[in-house]
């Protein structure tokens, strides 16, 4: 059963009546009854994609928002499984334990060797707890450093999805060193001599978000998000009021679009109509495509000058031309 957002409840009604007309159609026996439904049902079905394509185009940012946590977006697990061939997992900080939220390995990317990682935000109760929602504690980052080094003692590109409300911001963490954990990830990002292509694939919060995303090349899905800090908690700081979080992500200039004009980001890839979560198949598709382009741009170059490149990236944000 599809769930709906709050602004879809146009779209749910209308698609409410087409299941209720299928059932009809299931049941009756007449058959001139069952072509007058037919009928009925695709003039409904017309209506509610076109309800559906209006409502899409013009996303203010707080949807934006609410579409990027869509619970049923595709996350890394369904990622990797289409993108990576022989994909081989790999955990462990080798120094506390493993972190769930962020998940590693290596394998092959249309026949091209590379280590991928990335946030994991699970799919039912079980499994979010399990990978706290996405949220990851230092031993996460220091695993995702240790992979970095993997990729660059063996010359392979780094590929990583990000999606995460930002790192865990729990008393454990806090004492184990997050802060410091973040800071060298983000620092073995910047350094690598290898490419490294990064996807915002829905929420892009935070620290926990840039420390796996200093990337060669970072491009987001149309209707990700991207940000210092939540909406909400933005809100909270700013008025003490999280109520005004929409009016927050408009001023944060969030989205994919905003940061495109602003020169953070690379690209947008382009989600279905409805967003990700409505067509997993298209939008990693597409995301193949793009993370393939990327790496192609790479080949060739030396490692000083995807160094020299990444670093010069990072440091023209912001400056005024």
């Amino acid at each position: 059963m599809q769930a709906y957002l709050e602004f879809e409840k146009q779209v749910a009604d209308l698609e409410g009546k087409i299941r209720e007309l299928q059932n009809m159609g299931a049941d009756g026996e007449d058959a001139a009854a069952s072509v007058n439904l037919d009928d009925d049902i695709q003039r409904l079905k017309t209506k509610s994609a076109q309800a559906l394509g209006d409502l899409y185009k013009k996303l203010n940012p707080w949807q934006k928002t609410q579409v990027a946590r869509h619970p049923d977006r595709p996350h890394f697990k369904d990622y990797a499984s289409v993108l990576i061939d022989d994909y081989q997992p790999l955990a462990g900080d080798r120094g506390f334990a493993e972190d769930h939220a962020i998940q590693c390995g290596i394998g092959r990317f249309r026949g091209r060797s590379v280590a991928i990682m990335g946030h994991e935000k699970g799919n039912d109760t079980q499994t979010r707890l399990k990978h706290n929602f996405g949220m990851a504690r230092p031993e996460g980052y220091r695993k995702a450093v240790r992979i970095m080094e993997l990729a660059q003692r063996f010359g392979i590109p780094v590929i990583t999805l990000v999606d995460t409300a930002g790192a865990y911001p729990g008393i454990g963490a806090e004492e184990r060193g997050q802060a410091e954990a973040i800071a060298r990830s983000t620092e073995a990002c910047l350094n690598l001599t290898v490419p490294m292509i990064s996807v915002i694939i829905g929420e892009g919060g935070s620290g926990g978000a840039i420390a796996i995303a200093a990337a060669s090349r970072v491009y987001m899905l149309e209707h990700s998000i991207y940000s210092v800090i939540s909406p909400e908690g933005a809100a909270s700081i700013l008025w003490r009021d999280a109520t005004r979080a929409q009016e927050a992500a408009t001023s944060m200039k969030i989205t994919a679009q905003d940061l495109q004009q602003l020169g953070i980001i690379d690209g947008i890839i382009p989600e279905p109509v409805g967003g990700a979560h409505r067509g997993h198949e298209a939008v990693i598709s597409s995301t193949a495509d793009t993370l393939d382009a990327a790496l192609k741009e790479f080949d060739g170059k030396s490692g000083d000058e995807i160094l020299k490149q990444r670093r010069e990236k990072f440091l023209a944000i912001g400056r005024n031309l």
